[in-house]
């Protein structure tokens, strides 16, 4: 880990997106107390539906910034995002309707949609040995952890000599120093786009190219994976540690601390396990963990003894977070592998929206479930979706997946994008773009790995 965090660039990089983390922790917190302010037992709705336009604003328009991406300079783009959320989160301590706390929402969260692929698409050039990158990205899953588990702690050290107001201008602070840091660093220029036709076009390019590759399609099931587990924990934990366990305040940070606690341990133990297996290996065998703990919570929760204890519950939020950072931290690798350097902000874009759009459906079927239903019946769907994710991804995803693959360019022009040498076979690791539209004709070649 030391050796990544020797390279300048990548580490202010890591610092801004760090600093930005603990500004958005720190608006969350502000967000809830301002929602009781000015909504008092119509909180939850408004924090909901604050919730839902988030979620709305990553899968409706970060595609369309992938699509644009390209126009404009990675730096200018970054910082510019920094800019607007630190100007919505320095207006959001005077409103006085609550219509206006979700117009600042949706611009702090439609620049969000911007920042956050555009950051993650910059990595790859930024650290090109793949092992460097493998690292950077369980820092960056340890970025998010801390963000979940620390954020709260600063709040909460704030509000004893502060007003919730001053959170905000904590939230400004973090973004204006991401965009500090972003800004004294020299990022790498993407290649050439040969992309062509209107925005909706380029806009859906990234989703098209997503969905093309297998091992993509495998993770977005994998994504549902997480997303249904993650539901339950973000969802329900308040009412089964309060409701169905009879414990403190507390107890909920605890628990949630375990999930987050789960998922940082994993995520520094990934690049070791990425060294001596595959992707493939480590992120399935997850996804059936994370699903089997879920299919265990219904029959924990119909009993009434001391089997169901308050121990369980941290102790299966802990797995469920290892589960899905180790589905998580290695999903950067196959995007990088996927695509060429100039099609990484589209492709990242489309992971951004797709996954976020895997949270718009666990996230209220949680909690309906929950309200409707009861618990153990919230678990049992939440179950059958991870499940389906699980079984989905195994199949989508090819046993031999790694490797070069020989084709046949279909119309091959004469000035294609290939390494020099006659003919028309080419063999590369498999990926689809402008030279490699998902219809060229292709085989594995004798002795090598096929996808």
């Amino acid at each position: 880990m030391p050796t990544v965090l020797r390279h300048r660039t990548y580490r202010r990089l890591l610092t801004a997106q760090v600093v930005a983390l603990a500004g958005t922790g720190l608006a969350t917190v502000a967000l809830s107390l301002l929602a009781h302010d000015l909504a008092g037992a119509d909180a939850s709705a408004v924090l909901g539906t604050a919730l839902a336009l988030k979620m709305t604003a990553y899968v409706g328009i970060a595609p369309v910034i992938g699509a644009l991406a390209d126009r404009v300079p990675r730096r200018a783009l970054l910082v510019s995002t920094d800019l607007i959320r630190a100007a919505a989160a320095l207006t959001l301590p005077f409103v006085t309707q609550v219509w206006q706390i979700y117009a600042l929402i949706l611009l702090l969260q439609a620049a969000s949609a911007a920042f956050t692929p555009t950051f993650q698409a910059t990595l790859p050039d930024v650290l090109p040995d793949e092992r460097d990158y493998t690292r950077a990205l369980s820092l960056s899953r340890l970025a998010h952890d801390l963000e979940n588990v620390l954020s709260p702690a600063l709040a909460a050290a704030l509000l004893t000599w502060f007003a919730y107001d001053w959170l905000f201008a904590g939230t400004a602070l973090g973004f204006l120093a991401s965009g500090a840091l972003v800004l004294s660093v020299l990022l790498p220029r993407p290649g050439p786009v040969e992309r062509t036709g209107g925005l909706y076009a380029r806009a859906s390019f990234g989703t098209r190219l997503f969905l093309a590759t297998p091992r993509l399609r495998a993770l977005l099931a994998l994504d549902l994976v997480v997303a249904a587990g993650g539901a339950m924990v973000l969802v329900n934990t308040v009412v089964l540690v309060r409701d169905t366990l009879g414990r403190s305040a507390a107890d909920v940070s605890l628990a949630l601390g375990a999930y987050g606690a789960g998922s940082m341990i994993v995520a520094l133990l990934v690049p070791r396990a990425l060294d001596r297996i595959a992707e493939r290996s480590l992120m399935l065998p997850a996804a059936f963990v994370q699903t089997a703990v879920l299919a265990l919570l219904p029959l924990g929760l119909r009993r009434s003894d001391a089997a169901w204890s308050w121990p369980a519950l941290p102790a299966a939020w802990l797995i469920l977070g290892a589960a899905a950072s180790a589905v998580l931290t290695p999903g950067g690798r196959l995007l990088r592998r996927s695509a060429r350097a100039a099609d990484l902000p589209a492709l990242f874009a489309a992971r951004f929206s797709l996954t976020h759009a895997c949270w718009l459906l666990t996230y209220p079927l949680a909690g309906w479930t929950a309200a409707r239903a009861g618990l153990p019946a919230s678990a049992a769907v939440l179950t059958a979706v991870a499940l389906a994710g699980a079984v989905a991804a195994v199949r989508l995803w090819p046993h031999t997946d790694r490797g070069e693959r020989e084709h046949v360019l279909a119309e091959p022009a004469p000035d294609h994008p290939h390494p020099a040498g006659g003919g028309r076979r080419r063999a590369h690791d498999v990926r689809f773009d402008s030279p490699h539209p998902p219809g060229v004709t292709a085989r594995p070649p004798s002795g090598r790995n096929a996808e």
